[in-house]
């Protein structure tokens, strides 16, 4: 039956039109995004789980930065740490000598003392971000180093504790502690260890060797934990790609699929618009049956 006030063809093919159309404005947007997912409506479940996805990579991005601080401030104890060991060779170097006979114990008096001081020095001074891990004012640093996320969608944090070594309470040798931020001097390190005399110097050299290896011990404990700070901002570093990477697989664009797709609703574009034209001229046919 044929109407000049219902088109049944007209609507059929206006609403392929208006179909063809979305899908075609749609593919756009993908294109045009870079995003098969933008928003909620698109995929509210694919939607839910990117966002909290790309929650977790800020948070790891947190995380790196805490371990960067953390290696900062391990590097520069553990470069002061081998520093004072080398020292405390050349201490050694003068005790030795100064065990023997016909040697300037008043100038290896000088030359221990200024050593003592410069060991004080680095003591003091290997400080990052206020944080030092040789001296005793200092404390433990406790590194961010993950975040975890449970079943439950349940977050805690984890947290790498670097032990301080406190070299200057290791070095007292019969010394007496230093106040906070007082400059350590010759008298206030290396107690046990006088060139005075031949004596005294032969009797320091079992003392300064538990001294050398408390430094020994020290950067190798620092070592140890510059490694492992290291190791875990590799693993993070990892990780985080890990997430991005499976953000994009949920969330990006297929842009060979999409151009595809693209020319092909061009095509159905053109030939639904076609078919509503003709739908729309049906009507006048019928105007024949009256001449």
């Amino acid at each position: 039956m044929s109407s000049i006030l219902t088109n049944n063809s007209a609507m059929v093919a206006l609403q392929t039109l208006k179909s063809v159309n979305s899908n075609l404005a749609k593919t756009q947007d993908m294109i045009s995004t870079g995003k098969s997912v933008a928003t909620a409506k698109d995929n509210s479940a694919i939607f839910a789980i990117s966002k909290i996805m790309e929650s977790d990579v800020a948070g790891f991005k947190a995380v790196s930065d805490s371990l960067s601080l953390g290696e900062s401030t391990v590097a520069v104890a553990s470069a002061g740490a081998e520093q004072i060991t080398n020292l405390l060779n050349q201490v050694k170097q003068k005790v030795v000598a100064a065990t023997g006979g016909n040697v300037d114990h008043t100038k290896l008096t000088d030359d221990v003392n200024s050593l003592k001081e410069q060991i004080g020095s680095i003591i003091r001074g290997s400080q990052f971000n206020g944080s030092n891990l040789l001296d005793t004012a200092g404390s433990d640093l406790a590194v961010l180093s993950s975040i975890d996320r449970d079943s439950s969608n349940a977050v805690t944090s984890s947290t790498i504790t670097v032990k301080s070594v406190d070299l200057e309470a290791g070095l007292l040798g019969g010394a007496t502690a230093v106040a906070a931020n007082a400059p350590i001097t010759a008298a206030d390190i290396l107690g046990d260890v006088d060139v005075s005399s031949a004596a005294a110097a032969a009797t320091s050299v079992a003392a300064l060797e538990v001294h050398i290896q408390t430094a020994v011990d020290a950067a190798a404990q620092l070592g140890a934990s510059g490694k492992r700070l290291s190791d875990q901002s590799g693993f993070v570093g990892k990780v985080t790609d890990a997430i991005k990477s499976g953000i994009g697989a949920l969330v990006d664009t297929d842009l060979e699929e999409a151009s595809a797709r693209l020319q092909a609703l061009q095509v159905q574009q053109q030939l639904a618009t076609q078919s509503l034209s003709i739908a729309n001229q049906a009507p006048q046919s019928i105007l024949a049956l009256f001449r």
